[in-house]
């Protein structure tokens, strides 16, 4: 059991311009130097008629994505991008959020989001029943709101974590412990 599992909140575009927003719960960072990050995408079963996720699909075809933070304000329009909908359902429109333009990649992020990292694909692995994703992160966007000293500020980011099933979480306590 991994738990908690931080929430990588996928923006990519269709090549035809539609809007997709998939939360993935598959997720971490990989590497500071370069900034390289990772996430999960699970397949559907084979005869479903469409095995990959749209989020998969738009990435290959694009190589390009958009990681946005989920905080808990923003729950609610998550779970609303959590539905298998058809592929030419935008999702921003479906979730009510807004589309923000990013500086280095074609994605759009969620205007909502208080963080965002813009990533270009490094490479995809299918590895059992997901296709591992390896993004460069080539840009970040940080809203002032969540900035303390110069550095990101834990509790003013107010991140969601998937633990499993329904089941979500939010930081709790924050401690801080220094290495001997």
């Amino acid at each position: 059991m991994v738990i908690p599992r931080p929430i990588a909140w996928i923006s990519s575009i269709s090549r035809d311009g539609t809007g997709n927003i998939a939360p993935h719960s598959f997720f971490n960072a990989v590497s500071c130097h370069p900034p390289i990050v990772m996430f999960a995408s699970t397949h559907r079963a084979e005869d479903s008629g469409r095995p990959s996720k749209d989020t998969l699909n738009n990435v290959l075809a694009t190589q390009e994505f958009v990681v946005n933070l989920v905080s808990r304000d923003l729950v609610d329009a998550m779970m609303a991008t959590a539905r298998d909908l058809p592929a030419q359902d935008d999702e921003f429109e479906v979730a009510g959020l807004r589309k923000e333009a990013c500086l280095r990649v074609g994605a759009p992020r969620i205007a909502q989001s208080r963080a965002a990292l813009e990533c270009r694909l490094i490479k995809a692995e299918r590895m059992g029943d997901a296709t591992v994703v390896y993004g460069d992160v080539v840009y970040a966007h940080l809203d002032p709101s969540i900035m303390r000293d110069g550095a990101i500020a834990p509790d003013l980011v107010d991140p969601v974590a998937r633990l499993g099933g329904s089941l979500y979480a939010t930081l709790g306590e924050v401690f801080s412990r220094r290495r001997e």
